[in-house]
């Protein structure tokens, strides 16, 4: 799973997104990669993983009540959120009903931490009365609302520029210019690319 976003309702988006598979020229993908689609909600172990990946529950949380209710619930917001921000990019206005449906979420109380002492004595974070689909909602959709409500976040949201990949994220590299959504990935398949097309105009015709 990915959590590189910068905010977790991009994380969310990414648990959908489509990655390129390959680099642009490889074989089997002319002009272009190929791009494969993953759903990392597939059930609620997947949910599980991203929960606790994205920071939405404390360490050690048991989340023995998330299931396939809780998992449509993430996917529906998922679309939302989605729609939102992806017409943001395109400088369109919202879907109306998404809007209506996130801000609906968004009302709702988010978690509650308490401290609590552990075994050792040690000051660790714990969730009050439990694990709540609602407030997990919650948490996502406000951050939602306040990415898309704040001008100067939304001046750094970015589509990633490799090729077929539709991750999104927040650029707040130096002077603003990061292009995908891991160098590491994404960017190398990239440079790979052009050294490859570089390598192919280099050769004599014939």
């Amino acid at each position: 799973m990915w959590f590189d976003s910068g905010r977790v309702c991009l994380d969310l988006l990414a648990t959908s997104a489509a990655r390129a598979a390959g680099p642009a020229g490889a074989a089997g993908a002319p002009g272009g990669s190929a791009a494969e689609r993953t759903e990392e909600l597939r059930d609620g172990d997947g949910l599980r993983l991203w929960l606790a990946g994205a920071g939405l529950v404390p360490d050690r949380t048991p989340l023995i009540r998330v299931g396939p209710d809780w998992v449509e619930a993430f996917r529906t917001l998922r679309t939302d959120v989605g729609s939102l921000v992806r017409a943001e990019l395109a400088g369109g206005g919202p879907d109306e009903g998404a809007l209506a449906r996130v801000n609906a979420l968004a009302a709702g109380p988010p978690p509650g931490l308490c401290a609590v002492r552990d075994q050792e004595g040690h000051l660790v974070r714990e969730l009050c009365g439990g694990v709540e689909c609602g407030a997990l909602l919650a948490a996502v959709a406000r951050d939602a609302v306040e990415l898309l409500t704040d001008p100067g976040d939304r001046a750094l949201l970015r589509s990633c520029a490799a090729d077929g990949c539709t991750r999104v994220y927040l650029d707040t590299s130096r002077g603003h210019r990061r292009r995908w959504c891991s160098s590491e990935v994404c960017g190398n398949r990239e440079r790979v690319a052009r050294h490859r097309r570089r390598t192919l105009a280099a050769r004599p015709a014939g």
